[in-house]
Parts: C-alpha cells; sequence; structure tokens
C-alpha cells in the first residue's frame, strides 16, 4: 500500500470499549482509511500511518463519551489535535436511517474537515478526576435519602408518630425508633439494617469530604468560591468539577444557559408565551445552584432585596429562586475569571 504525503489529515473516532472505528479524510473530502482497530492509541495512530506519512498534521474529532476524553488526551500528548464532539447534535446531523460503525467515523472525519463539528470542552484529568470523586459523593447522598425515605414509610405503614418535641433525624428522633417505635420484629429487623447503613454512609461522606478538602487546597478556583457567602465545600467542588474553567464561556448568559438556568421560550406565531427553564445542563448541578438560591435569599442581603423585588411583584416562590440562581450564575462568572483569582 502506497503512502501519500499530505499536510494535514482529518480523523474520526467512532469510540467503543474494545475497539475504535477509524476514518481518514484528506483535505478534499477524498477518504483514506476507514478501519477498525483496537482500542488503544497505538493502534490508533498505526490505522492512520498507513496511508499517511509520519509528518502528517491530524485533526482528530471523537464523540463525547465514557473513556474518551482518555484516548483524546493520550493522542494530544503524541501531537494530534483532538476534540471532543456533542454526541447528541452528532445524531441529529446525520440523514441516514442506518447506523454503522463506518458511517459514524466518516460522519465524524468529514465533520472535522468542513469546520462543522459540535465541540464540546476535553476537561482535563485533574478536573475529570475531581468530577470522579464529586459523582461518587452524589451517588452516596442518593442512597442515603433513599435509605431515609424507606424508614419513614416503614413508621407510616406501622402507623407510629415521633414524640412532638423529636425532630426527624435529630439524636432523640433516632433515640425513640431504636428504642421505643413500636414495630413488627420484620420491619425492626429492616429497619435497625438500614440505621446502620445509614450511620455507615454518613461516616463514608466524612471520609469524602475530607478527601474534596485535601485535593482542593491548593485550587485557587475553589478557595476564590469558599471566600464567597453561602458557598460551602460541596458546592465550590460541585462547581468546580462540572463547569471547570469559568473563562470558557462567552458571557455570563451563556454560563446560566449551560448550567440549565435560562427561561425557555414557547411562543408560536401571535403567542408569547414561557414555559419554565429549558431542559438542558447537569440536573444535580441545577438542583444545587437552586439549593444556593435558598440559601442566599436567607443570608445576603442583596439577594433577599431581589427576592423581595420579585415577591412584591406577584412572582411565585419556585420563580423567584430560579431568577436568583440565574443571577447569582452570571454574577459569578464575572467573579471566577482568571484575572479575579489571582488578586
Amino acid at each position: 500500500m502506497s503512502i501519500v504525503t499530505l499536510r494535514i489529515v482529518f480523523v474520526g473516532l467512532d469510540y467503543h470499549a474494545s475497539s475504535v472505528q477509524v476514518c481518514v479524510v484528506d483535505k478534499d473530502g477524498k477518504m483514506l482509511v476507514n478501519r477498525k482497530c483496537a482500542n488503544d492509541w497505538r493502534a490508533v495512530m498505526s490505522a492512520v500511518h498507513e496511508r499517511c506519512d509520519k509528518e502528517v498534521q491530524v485533526q482528530a474529532a471523537i464523540e463525547s463519551c465514557c473513556g474518551a476524553a482518555d484516548l483524546a488526551d493520550e493522542l494530544i500528548s503524541r501531537g494530534w489535535t483532538v476534540q471532543l464532539a456533542h454526541p447528541g447534535y452528532v445524531a441529529r446531523m446525520k440523514h441516514n436511517p442506518d447506523k454503522t460503525d463506518y458511517s459514524d467515523a466518516r460522519m465524524l472525519a468529514e465533520l472535522q474537515a468542513h469546520g462543522f463539528l459540535p465541540r464540546v470542552w476535553l476537561a482535563p484529568e485533574e478536573v475529570r478526576e475531581l468530577r470522579r470523586l464529586v459523582h461518587h459523593r452524589q451517588t452516596l447522598t442518593k442512597e442515603r435519602k433513599n435509605l431515609k425515605l424507606q424508614i419513614g414509610a416503614t413508621l407510616r405503614e406501622a402507623r407510629q408518630k415521633a414524640p412532638a418535641n423529636a425532630n426527624s433525624w435529630t439524636k432523640s428522633w433516632l433515640a425513640w425508633l431504636e428504642s421505643s417505635a413500636e414495630l413488627s420484629p420484620n420491619a425492626r429487623y429492616i429497619t435497625s439494617r438500614r440505621l446502620r447503613r445509614l450511620r455507615a454512609l454518613q461516616e463514608e461522606l466524612r471520609q469524602v469530604d475530607k478527601r474534596l478538602e485535601r485535593q482542593t487546597r491548593e485550587d485557587p478556583l475553589v478557595q476564590k468560591l469558599l471566600t464567597i457567602k453561602g458557598i460551602g465545600l460541596v458546592t465550590a467542588t460541585t462547581l468546580r468539577a462540572e463547569i471547570g474553567r469559568f473563562d470558557r464561556f462567552r458571557t455570563g448568559k451563556q454560563l446560566a444557559r449551560f448550567c440549565g438556568l435560562s427561561p425557555r421560550n414557547a411562543s408560536s406565531g401571535q403567542r408569547q408565551a414561557d414555559a419554565g427553564l429549558i431542559k438542558a445542563g447537569n440536573n444535580e448541578m441545577r438542583a444545587l445552584l437552586m439549593e444556593t438560591a435558598h440559601r442566599l435569599i436567607r443570608c445576603d442581603e442583596r439577594w433577599t432585596a431581589l427576592a423581595a423585588r420579585l415577591s412584591n411583584r406577584g412572582k411565585a416562590k419556585s420563580l423567584i429562586v430560579a431568577a436568583v440562581a440565574n443571577r447569582w450564575v452570571r454574577w459569578l462568572y464575572h467573579q471566577a475569571q482568571p484575572g479575579c483569582l489571582a488578586a
């Protein structure tokens, strides 16, 4: 097979856990290679250089999915230019009812060659590591919530009510649950097992929080966020993990949209209407920002005043909280720019 001397080629990588489909096209759109290889950077580079010389400039595209960022980093460290593609937008760009690895890889290569690739941010390794730990903590908190809901359901089923002076999940309430609540033998056994797991989760969450604190101790963005009223370790590390760099957005409004805090327009013809918030962004981060807005309304005069103005205009509580979250994120965008962090 002859080697083609080229200055630049465009590569589409259709990523799978055990293999990668590699498609190479030149600047004229001519397909040079389209074959499957092992999921390894050496095999991918070998597939490209079957028809291209070693000095060729490679611009590659790979759909964002589990594991794709690690492969992209390995190829970038060896001189390639690699862009992550938004899988949802790429899927909508396809006008073929059939789906094959061959056509998917070619689609990515052609989008990259013509400059139409819908790009997403490739987070650096340290951000991806923090993201793993934050997501692990979210998994633990979901399990804790489910355990509490299950214990509450058991008490309702047994028609048990705690004393009026014992608030749920306080020490006095837990003491009543373990010693005085009238439960059947099996309900008592199941509840005791759930309480044991709940205590283990509490300890595991404490260990995760300590690890988050150690890992972000020298992170200027996290430390800056911690100085803002109403922001704690969990909120700061989640924003750092999910947003990464605030300066990758052009405006605060674009950041708010990324967080799923922008109002959704549902207008048609003469009908002008809103339909809540846009259905975009990370659900966990949006929920965390809503919780942050509730805290800001209680403890920060600026946001308390904004909430009061909206309330006086007859706005619903849910709309007020969403508006505060949106305005706060747009304000935070300017506070978290690199120049402000250095100061």
